[in-house]
């Protein structure tokens, strides 16, 4: 295939993926950018869960007590106490049953740790920052929508590819790229500007986007396959699985035997479950790193639970920690919001160019059939 060939196949590819997945790759895109700051989100929507007073956390047994009367016949599985002041302590209940996809529904007790009041109660699959995240995930689409997800990834990988190959320039230095003007419409200056500075970004995201809704595909391919159920089928579990109705070892005694094991800060608190029958306490300690300590609930024996960052998980954590800007500074989270944008602006041009197009080809096709009626 000559180059000029090439070209034009690149094109076709390109043109194609951009018209027909616009409307899918649209609402993923901007979905992903406002999900970089959700917590943030969540400020401004729900500012009645952040009404917290000052003074002294109360004791987590404490805080306990207050949410399971405010979650009713529900059993608490979590408890998350604060990080930092003005936040506040987030209960939740075992899952509920559900036939829809991705984690199941919970009951969220939010309070204020100063004084155990009770600001919210909230279903952890509503709101509009759940929803969202139920976009940016599966598209609200009920089995397949991961995958669906995970192919428009793969799809956008060819689109930064692509779109980079037409950029090049075709004569002179690959500088003459970067200028504003090669081309008398606004419209089509941005496209190739947008499309070059945005390409190595989006290609990123679109890889650890695709890497996080296919694990069973990449995992392998980095050695991730070690672990006996397979890292999908223990979340599954995990996710399914609910509190005990009787413990055995109280909450205080618990966390006592982890806070013996492992000075430190209590950040939360998992209750036994019917898959596990173990307290899990997050400890951060005044020096080092966290740790947390399971704590049996038959015997009240306290040991540091495996380290889930170790092992198996490891570059998958990290692709989705890419992906979402999760620890990755304010300089990156930047870059994915920017990166969330302007995939649709390309596409709004995109759409533009291609229409703008067909007039002139239509126009172009029209005299060349007149002549031929002429001659």
């Amino acid at each position: 295939m000559t180059k000029i060939g090439l070209r034009n196949a690149w094109f076709l590819v390109h043109k194609w993926i951009g018209l027909s997945l616009a409307v899918l790759i649209i609402p993923l895109c901007v979905t992903g950018a406002a999900l970089v700051w959700d917590e943030a989100l969540d400020h401004v929507l729900n500012p009645q869960r952040y009404a917290v007073g000052a003074g002294p956390s109360l004791a987590p047994d404490t805080l306990a007590a207050a949410a399971q009367r405010a979650a009713g016949t529900a059993r608490l599985a979590t408890l998350k106490l604060p990080a930092e002041p003005g936040a506040p302590a987030i209960a939740s209940t075992g899952p509920a049953p559900s036939k829809t996809q991705g984690p199941a529904p919970r009951t969220n007790v939010y309070l204020d740790p100063a004084t155990g009041k009770v600001l919210d109660v909230a279903n952890s699959r509503s709101g509009a920052v759940m929803v969202m995240h139920q976009i940016h995930g599966t598209m609200l689409i009920p089995v397949w929508g991961r995958p669906l997800v995970g192919w428009l990834g793969v799809a956008m990988l060819f689109s930064c590819f692509t779109g980079l190959w037409l950029w090049w320039p075709t004569v002179g230095s690959w500088v003459r790229g970067l200028r504003w003007r090669r081309h008398r419409n606004l419209d089509t200056n941005l496209h190739h500007l947008f499309g070059f500075w945005i390409a190595l970004p989006l290609f990123v995201l679109s890889l650890t986007g695709a890497w996080i809704s296919f694990p069973a595909f990449f995992g392998p391919l980095v050695g991730e396959n070690g672990r006996a159920m397979g890292f999908s089928a223990e979340r599954a579990a995990m996710n399914r699985a609910q509190p005990l109705a009787v413990v055995h070892t109280p909450l205080k005694s618990a966390i006592d035997g982890a806070l013996a094991l492992t000075p430190g800060q209590v950040t939360q608190i998992g209750w036994p479950t019917d898959y596990k029958a173990v307290w899990q306490v997050a400890v951060k300690p005044a020096k080092g790193k966290p740790a947390t300590v399971a704590v049996d609930d038959t015997t009240g024996r306290a040991a540091l639970a495996p380290d889930v960052n170790r092992g198996q998980a490891g570059v998958a954590r990290l692709m989705r920690q890419i992906h979402d800007g999760t620890g990755m500074g304010i300089v990156w989270q930047v870059i994915i919001f920017v990166g969330g944008l302007l995939p649709a602006i390309l596409a709004i041009t995109g759409a533009i160019m291609w229409w703008r197009a067909r007039g002139w080809k239509g126009e172009l096709a029209a005299r060349k059939q007149r002549k031929l009626l002429t001659d």
